[in-house]
């Protein structure tokens, strides 16, 4: 298991942030690679991927989450072995900073390789500061669910 920890700072109020990552159909629009999220139940996804060539699809089940605060997921089946959370922590009063970790298994010599040179984590801030950009650019979330598991 690899592991990669990144954070960004956010110029929305910590609700916002939630709210929008409460919302993974829209994660296409700033997560590279991800093609599309199907939200199947209150706590599963589906996911479809097609990272450095390579096209995934997995499931993700959301194992926690409280409202303004966490939402951390595993992958349940499908082509990828991933878990993490992502945290949400008030700097200020407009400013979120949004934390997250994630767990996971390379899967064949390219992932081992791509994990080694540091892809997963430059794929990672990569995808907050874009999450940064969306949101900031927007300023408020494409919609919200406050429901808590």
């Amino acid at each position: 298991m690899s592991q990669v920890e990144e954070s960004i700072e956010v110029r929305v109020p910590v609700h916002t942030a939630y709210n929008q990552w409460t919302q993974f159909e829209s994660f296409p629009e700033f997560m590279d690679g991800v093609e599309r999220i199907e939200q199947r139940t209150d706590t599963l996804t589906h996911w479809v991927t097609k990272v450095g060539g390579q096209a995934r699809e997995f499931d993700a089940e959301i194992t926690e989450q409280v409202p303004d605060e966490r939402v951390a997921w595993t992958t349940v089946g499908g082509e990828a072995r991933q878990a993490g959370v992502v945290t949400f922590h008030r700097i200020q009063d407009d400013t979120t900073k949004v934390m997250l970790q994630m767990d996971f298994d390379p899967n064949g010599v390219a992932e081992t390789v791509g994990d080694k040179l540091g892809f997963v984590k430059r794929q990672v801030s990569g995808d907050l500061r874009r999450f940064k950009e969306f949101m900031e650019a927007r300023g408020a979330e494409t919609g919200a669910w406050r429901g808590q598991v």
